[in-house]
């Protein structure tokens, strides 16, 4: 449990401070960022992703361009492993390898990778701010494979389950601040969740100190 404990661990409080969609279509139907904004909670969703991943053996962490970012270096810090960005194309100033995936809006994306980034056999756990139809997560499988690297996990503020993410289950560790089997899958999987009615943006603000 950490210092800012809010009950059981199962308990996922930060969840319900998640953001709704409030600009259209476009956008994710969601934002987690609010999780991140709020110290209690960033701290709260780490330690309950640093724990489900107890025991699991990795090198780095990747994060994927751009929100994986965010929660890719913080589990990287937590787990005393360096960071591997996976950016968007024609970001990095270094020889890179591509590739070409489709993201949860049905969009075709380049992404890229450093080049040579790590030895062969390299453990890799892929970390991305929400898994939803596994598209852009497969495109960092592939830059990782392409460099024998070993993807040994993926974590995420939420992993929804479909068969593309259920494949991903059953292959690696897949951790998640949205348990499996708990209400928060299902009204993630269904993209409402039940706290967006009493949700106030002041819900998540940092606290103040001194």
């Amino acid at each position: 449990m950490s210092s800012h404990d809010k009950g059981p661990r199962d308990d996922r409080w930060y969840l319900n401070i998640m953001a709704p969609n409030t600009k259209g279509e476009k956008f994710a139907w969601l934002d987690p960022t609010s999780i991140y904004i709020n110290g209690a909670a960033f701290h709260d969703l780490l330690d309950d992703l640093v724990a489900d991943l107890n025991g699991l053996e990795v090198d780095v962490v990747g994060g994927l361009d751009a929100m994986g970012f965010v929660l890719g270096s913080a589990l990287a810090t937590r787990l005393g492993v360096g960071f591997l960005p996976i950016r968007k194309a024609g970001k990095l100033c270094v020889d890179t390898d591509r590739v070409t995936f489709s993201n949860y809006s049905g969009r075709t994306q380049d992404m890229e990778m450093r080049t040579p980034a790590f030895a062969p056999g390299t453990r890799v756990l892929l970390a991305d701010q929400w898994v939803e139809t596994g598209g852009t997560m497969d495109g960092a499988i592939r830059l990782v494979e392409r460099q024998e690297g070993v993807v040994v996990g993926m974590a995420a503020v939420a992993i929804e389950d479909n068969d593309a993410t259920r494949a991903y289950r059953q292959k690696y560790r897949c951790v998640a601040g949205v348990v499996p089997g708990s209400r928060w899958q299902s009204e993630c999987n269904a993209q409402a969740l039940s706290s967006f009615a009493s949700y106030k943006p002041e819900m998540a603000f940092p606290a103040r100190h001194g």
